[in-house]
């Protein structure tokens, strides 16, 4: 009985954790793509091409990165 308590505990960290990866995982993935659409939008962004792809690039990597460690849940490893 008293181990089932930290083995609860963890389980419902690593839900919390997951769920807040997905969540900024999604958030940020979609700010990529919206500095990839934006001119197509016509929203005028005062940032030259070359910085606007980099920027989109990163928030990509790292939303598909966010995304991929909440679905993998080792956080206690």
């Amino acid at each position: 009985m008293e181990n089932e308590a930290p083995d609860r505990r963890k389980h419902a960290y690593s839900i919390r954790r997951a769920i807040l990866d997905y969540g900024m995982g999604i958030i940020i993935f979609g700010f990529g793509v919206f500095f990839l659409i934006a001119p197509r939008l016509g929203i005028g962004l005062n940032v030259d091409d070359l910085n606007r792809y980099m920027f989109a690039g990163l928030c990509l990597l790292y939303g598909g990165f966010r995304v991929y460690r909440g679905m993998r849940k080792n956080y206690f490893k």
